[in-house]
């Protein structure tokens, strides 16, 4: 058997931790190093070498494509500066006149993006709930480009049917994303059930460590490949090889933190559901959710991430902000320390308020990125940050 059929039948913890090229070739070194360079010695002038320019490819950052590609179950990968970055380098693929159906509840920042920057270019974008099967073939009743999805959504923790949305978005003739960050390749796979790429903002979870900036696309099409290597080349939104290194040492450990972050989330979601200054509370692994049973048959876990709108409203936010330790207030996610954001002042401040009030992201929202402290004091911390808040 060779090492590569091995690693077809390799379990989920065991690609993340293997996964990529392997020990450096030159020096045997288990680490795969950063390649410190912006350029390289060329043979001729003309030629195709391995390596000619730090934009166009660099090996450590090779080894962490190959590497995302493996723990995603893809067989391409590309990196990115950003998440963002990655979404722009999709959207790079459009033209004036195509048109664009998303989730309506998503990242704050894709709503920038998509509504700031590229529908004044030309490009339309229609939001649809996602998590109704009705009103999403109602949107993609027209021929679409491109339909986006987020599951769960960001910050509202909607889970959308991905295989039944691929199909429809297929019919409508549309590349379809899958926007996979909060729920990770540990706990979702969108390429299996039908989806055509696959965004991570690496920042979160990937790296976990809340250490650096990236993004990441995979896919298995080689001509879908082959147009966004192209112009992850022309626009040149590619990390550098420190942050390659830093996301790669980062999906080493994945499987061991998302099992323990989701455990731990798990144990805050019921808190919140049963606290009386709680009105109500986000999180798939909830009975009451309603994508309870469609999360369980599509996802291996319900995932760390965690909403809850407070009774007060926006005065008990900031009171209950006030009252935590153990959850910082900053934006992002998906590290080992325990954070929180207020969606409607920080994630999705760029939301109008009148969009928000809309799609129910009220003022006494909060999120919770649950990290890898001891679950019992996390709990505490909330108690008593929440005990404060109480009316």
């Amino acid at each position: 058997m060779t090492d590569a059929d091995r690693r077809t039948r390799w379990r989920p913890a065991t690609v993340a931790v293997r996964s990529g090229p392997g020990e450096e070739p030159d020096t045997g070194a288990i680490v795969f190093p950063v390649f410190q360079t912006a350029t390289f010695a060329q043979a001729e002038p003309g030629g195709s070498p391995p390596w000619c320019y730090a934009r166009t490819g660099n090996p450590t950052r090779s080894a962490l494509e190959e590497a995302l590609a493996a723990v995603e179950g893809a067989r391409h990968g590309l990196a990115f500066a950003s998440g963002l970055a990655a979404a722009t380098t999709v959207l790079l693929s459009l033209r004036a006149g195509d048109r664009v159906v998303a989730g309506a509840d998503l990242y704050g920042g894709a709503w920038r993006l998509f509504t700031k920057v590229f529908a004044p270019l030309g490009i339309r974008f229609d939001f649809a709930d996602t998590t109704d099967p009705a009103a999403l073939a109602e949107a993609l009743a027209r021929p679409a480009a491109l339909l986006w999805l987020e599951s769960p959504s960001n910050p509202l923790l909607r889970v959308t049917d991905l295989a039944a949305a691929a199909d429809l978005g297929r019919r409508a003739g549309a590349l379809v994303l899958v926007d996979n960050t909060f729920a990770t390749p540990v706990l979702q796979r969108p390429l299996a059930l039908g989806a055509d790429v696959v965004l991570h903002s690496t920042t979160k979870y990937l790296n976990g460590h809340g250490d650096v900036l990236g993004g990441a696309l995979l896919c298995d099409d080689d001509g879908v490949h082959g147009r966004l290597r192209f112009l992850q080349n022309a626009a040149g939104a590619v990390p550098g090889p420190q942050d390659c290194f830093l996301v790669l040492r980062g999906l080493r450990t994945l499987e061991l933190r998302v099992a323990r972050q989701v455990a731990a989330a798990e144990r805050v979601a019921r808190f919140l559901d049963g606290h009386p200054g709680v009105a109500r509370t986000w999180y798939p692994g909830l009975p009451s959710h309603p994508g309870h049973g469609l999360a369980r048959r599509q996802m291996r876990g319900f995932g760390a991430m965690v909403s809850f709108d407070l009774r007060g409203g926006e005065a008990a936010a900031r009171a209950v902000l006030r009252g935590l330790r153990l959850f910082t207030l900053a934006e992002s996610l998906g590290g080992v320390r325990s954070l929180v954001c207020h969606p409607p002042t920080m994630t999705h401040a760029s939301v109008e308020p009148e969009v928000r009030r809309e799609r129910g992201i009220g003022d006494g929202l909060l999120r919770l990125s649950v990290g890898c402290e001891d679950p019992e004091d996390l709990l505490e911390d909330l108690a008593e940050a929440l005990g404060e808040a109480r009316p």
